[in-house]
């Protein structure tokens, strides 16, 4: 495992995306896609892990990628906060 984690993020321009790159690969190289919450309880360790985080619609997982889109009224800053947390106590 990593010693540490770089998270970098931008948002969408339609106000529901959320682009996130990091340091370490968040797959296997298969590009990964969950298109419900139910997805994402029954895909890999790390949507799991994700599936967690109240708000999220749609995720998609591609090698050092992370896409989401939130449901309409979920606070961002929560997301966010909280989708760091996840990624933090998943890889270190």
């Amino acid at each position: 495992m990593s010693e540490y984690i770089e998270i970098e993020t931008e948002f969408g321009d339609d106000g529901r995306s959320l682009f996130v790159t990091t340091n370490l690969a968040l797959t296997d190289g298969n590009k990964e896609t969950y298109a419900s919450l139910d997805e994402m309880e029954e895909g890999s360790p790390l949507s799991q892990a994700i599936s967690v985080i109240d708000g999220i619609e749609h995720l998609t997982l591609n090698g050092r990628t992370l896409t989401l889109i939130r449901q309409p009224e979920a606070p961002w800053h929560h997301i966010v906060a909280d989708l760091s947390a996840v990624l933090k106590d998943f890889f270190l």
